[in-house]
């Protein structure tokens, strides 16, 4: 790539004094969110969803992720899978709507089936009409063609490219740094779950949520409590980049209840909570008395889509707290939106450079833009 071309990118890698972020076209221009999608979002581990999108056996859901169709299934034994949702025949979508599987994948256009784990198990008439086998065409190598994915804190992490290191290699810091919560939780159902479509780049959205800069002037309820001094940086560079809190209020209901805690958790937690982008594109929430997941899906260059999904330690949690603190959260990611649309917007401004950062608030912003130039970088895109 000519060196003139390349200058940008050094930028935006350039320590957080002097760095710039990234250019507006990596917010506007099809063409160069094409290489980059190849670059960040192709060849790691980037979320598609979470695994309470199928919660029983046979339970399908047909998502669209960077125009590859996939399915996400959750097969007899309760096993997630990812599988490319065509057929191996003429390439036919073969699950249109989110439904339960109660046999076989059956294709609408030739009736192919497949089984839930992918195999390939009736081809009728592809011999001629009443011979339902073909000496030329093999069933044990024409199954579904399986995407690599990985299941962790109920996020389905997917890797298009097949390529990327384990995802425990990958994100062992981060592994370690959550293990208290490697624990049971469960997603709180229809009420804790709900999606925000947002005008704007998916890469805003992470930029947004890594930092706590914009507390005071952006969430105002949440700053009387935790306000922006009760915060630090969370840095794992190439990794991972967010914001924790020494201030969490646990919420308490009009009778005085609470959520029952995560089990043996450390004194840190009494009032702590942490706040992390795991790159690329999935923001998490911890707390003593519950998680968050929010999937980001790049819809366009300029829309996302936040599926947003809240998890308890226990099954079964009272109703209206529940609903409250959905609702709380909800608020506060609205808040948002105003935001990340703006700056959207913004990027339309020939005479916009990328920005500067404030090198005591935006480590963590700096951090994500920097892991995106260097991917970009790596892969000659």
């Amino acid at each position: 790539m000519p060196d003139d071309l390349m200058r940008p990118l050094a930028d935006v890698m350039a320590p957080i004094d002097r760095a710039r972020g990234l250019p507006n076209a990596h917010y506007t221009d099809p063409a160069t969110i094409a290489a980059e999608n190849r670059a960040v979002l192709e060849t790691t581990w980037a979320a598609l969803a979470v695994g309470a999108d199928v919660p029983e056996p046979g339970d399908a859901k047909p998502i669209e992720f960077l125009g590859q169709p996939l399915l996400l299934l959750r097969d007899e034994d309760g096993t997630i899978r990812v599988f490319f949702n065509i057929c191996r025949h003429r390439g036919m979508i073969l699950v249109e709507e989110p439904r339960r599987i109660e046999g076989a994948i059956r294709c609408p256009y030739h009736s192919w089936c497949y089984s839930k784990s992918g195999r390939l198990v009736a081809t009728p008439h592809v011999g001629g009409p009443g011979q339902n086998a073909h000496a030329g065409i093999d069933r044990a190598t024409l199954g579904l063609s399986e995407v690599r994915s990985h299941i962790w804190r109920d996020v389905v992490f997917i890797n298009l490219s097949g390529d990327a290191p384990a995802f425990e290699e990958l994100h062992a810091d981060l592994l370690k740094r959550w293990a208290e919560f490697e624990q049971p939780q469960y997603h709180g159902g229809a009420d804790s779950s709900f999606t925000l479509e947002v005008a704007t780049n998916w890469k805003l959205a992470v930029e947004n949520y890594c930092e706590s800069y914009h507390l005071p002037w952006v969430h105002p309820s949440l700053n009387t409590y935790s306000r922006l001094e009760d915060h630090y940086h969370i840095e794992a560079p190439g990794q991972f980049s967010g914001q924790g809190t020494y201030v969490y209020r646990q919420l308490i209901g009009e009778d005085g209840k609470t959520f029952p805690d995560f089990a043996g958790l450390s004194d840190h937690w009494d009032a702590g909570a942490e706040y992390i982008a795991l790159y690329p594109n999935v923001l998490l929430g911890v707390h003593r008395d519950h998680a968050y997941a929010i999937v980001l899906e790049p819809v366009a260059h300029d829309c996302t889509r936040e599926h947003v999904h809240i998890y308890y330690p226990t099954p079964e949690t009272d109703d209206a707290l529940r609903a409250t603190n959905s609702a709380q959260w909800r608020s506060v990611f609205e808040e948002d939106i105003f935001v990340v649309e703006g700056m959207q917007r913004g990027r339309a401004a020939s005479g916009f450079d990328g920005g500067r950062f404030s090198p005591a608030m935006d480590g963590p912003t700096h951090l994500f833009h920097a892991w995106i130039a260097s991917r970009i970088d790596a892969a000659g895109a």
